[in-house]
């Protein structure tokens, strides 16, 4: 624990410790809209659609290294 030797310490520090608090706030708004712009519907779709190009390119890349063909199963009647 601090030991003060004036008042002018004490209202210094805790002047800084308003100040972080308000900090703190700030960052915790901050956070808060990141986090609804990243679970937006369209941010959502964006993102999903990303991935899904991603993995298809993947899957095209890999196919063509390895020399894969597609597979198709044929219905016999």
């Amino acid at each position: 624990m601090k030991e003060y030797s004036s008042f002018k310490e004490i209202d210094r520090d805790l002047k800084i410790l308003k100040l972080q608090t308000k900090i703190d706030r700030e960052e915790i708004k901050l956070n808060i809209e990141r986090t609804k712009s990243a679970l937006s519907p369209l941010s959502l779709m964006g993102s999903m659609v990303g991935s899904i190009l991603q993995k298809a390119l993947i899957l095209k890349a890999v196919t063509k290294l390895t020399g894969l063909k597609k597979v198709t199963a044929s219905v016999k009647k």
